[in-house]
């Protein structure tokens, strides 16, 4: 290892280090309720696919003695091991550090893929990985914590394995498991395998003689087990392979109004673009009088032009380049089944469905600062890449996340 190496190394675990003390001390007096994940790993560990009580009042099918779960499975299945040694009442107790983990665990292999992506300036990564942890819902979601959350986490790490291997050995199997296991989390993923595959082409792709056929076998193979796992799960819980839970799980009245038209459809585009564009925080008044921090959250969304202003800096990724086309094709895909939900993601600061979106557009980032880094030496200027610009945008970003620990407690 070079010294060059091993003193990147050394940052990227001391960053890591840092924001799961961060992230825990923010989390860790959060109630959440909700923790699912951990019993659904004990009922897998003793052969049931459903629960025998509910954690909470909605977000569960109740059907008799027994209680499912709407949520993708992956996560309870990563849990097993742990719950498997410490039982999933104290997993429970130590969920505030469980998800502190898990979200410095992003902060991490986010300094790992900018490596991969040829960002050599530590400053600049600095800069990007604050952005990825602290200006973006990955800050909220932890502090919120709760079944909604850590799936969402867990998520992002298997988007991120994926994105560091494809940046790396690109071993398709591998790629395909990671995604596979992404999809069990978070269902929209689901969409990013074909980029997947067309990243794995490259430039290759308008070339049919030349497709890397192996490859995406190899890809399919390792989406597979997870496809046939997913249909088997709702099989075994709702008699149709092709029933999730989400249509049957009980929910607040003014979210089973929405439901009512259409789990997915496009009655809910606007709803959801304003959340993920449009919508601004309002006054915070009490009596009247408008207080400290002036403004709130109404928990419904917030533009993620506030909340994550930093993302803008992928639009200086290299477009010349087949990949860079792929990963925004892979953003925008899995954001159309969440554009189309009922839901909205309430409760929420920010619109915390775009983190599927999320690493994606990270990655065209580094992207972009590897490309700035590379323009300016060969025209003779040294430094960080990331001009004062962006960074005051992330600073903004970083602010705004700031204060949405504060009114994760007050909301």
């Amino acid at each position: 290892m070079t010294a060059r190496l091993a003193r990147a190394t050394l940052v990227g675990l001391g960053l890591t280090a840092i924001a799961a003390v961060v992230y825990w001390i923010c989390n860790r007096d959060f109630e959440a309720g909700h923790p699912d994940f951990f019993y659904l790993a004990d009922a897998f560990l003793h052969g049931r696919v459903w629960m025998d009580f509910a954690t909470g009042p909605n977000d569960v099918i109740v059907e008799g003695s027994k209680v499912f779960v709407p949520f993708a499975p992956f996560p309870a299945i990563a849990f097993m091991p742990l719950v498997a040694i410490i039982g999933p009442v104290t997993a429970d107790h130590f969920e505030t550090a469980i998800n502190a983990v898990l979200a410095a665990g992003s902060v991490g292999m986010g300094w790992w893929l900018l490596g991969r992506l040829n960002v050599r300036s530590l400053v600049d990564r600095f800069w990007l990985v604050l952005l990825l942890g602290f200006s973006t819902q990955i800050w909220w979601i932890t502090t919120r914590g709760g079944v909604w959350h850590t799936g969402q986490l867990i998520a992002t790490l298997l988007t991120l394995g994926c994105l560091i291997e494809m940046s790396g050995k690109r071993r398709a199997w591998l790629i395909g498991l990671l995604a596979g296991a992404a999809f069990l989390s978070r269902a929209p993923l689901a969409l990013a395998i074909p980029f997947y595959a067309l990243l794995l082409a490259g430039d290759r792709v308008w070339e049919p003689r030349r497709w890397p056929v192996e490859s995406w076998l190899k890809l399919a193979l390792g989406v597979a087990p997870s496809v046939l796992f997913f249909f088997w799960y709702n099989a075994a819980r709702f008699g149709s392979p092709f029933e999730s839970g989400y249509a049957l799980a009980t929910v607040p009245p003014f979210l089973e109004a929405q439901r009512e038209m259409g789990l997915f459809s496009i009655r809910h585009i606007p709803m959801n673009l304003d959340y993920l564009f449009i919508h601004l925080p309002v006054l915070n008044e009490v009596d009247g009088r408008v207080v400290f921090p002036f403004l709130r959250p109404d928990g419904l969304g917030m533009s993620i032009l506030i909340t994550s202003p930093g993302l803008l800096y992928a639009v200086r990724a290299p477009w010349r380049e087949s990949r860079t086309w792929w990963l925004a094709g892979a953003a925008l895909a899995v954001l159309i089944p969440t554009l189309l939900y009922y839901g909205g993601g309430w409760l929420q600061y920010g619109y915390r469905y775009a983190l599927d979106s999320i690493p994606f557009v990270w990655a065209l980032c580094g992207m972009a600062a590897a490309s700035d880094a590379a323009r300016n030496a060969f025209v003779g200027i040294r430094g960080p890449a990331i001009g004062v610009g962006w960074r005051w945008l992330i600073v903004f970003g970083v602010f705004v996340g700031l204060l949405g620990w504060y009114w994760a407690y007050h909301l």
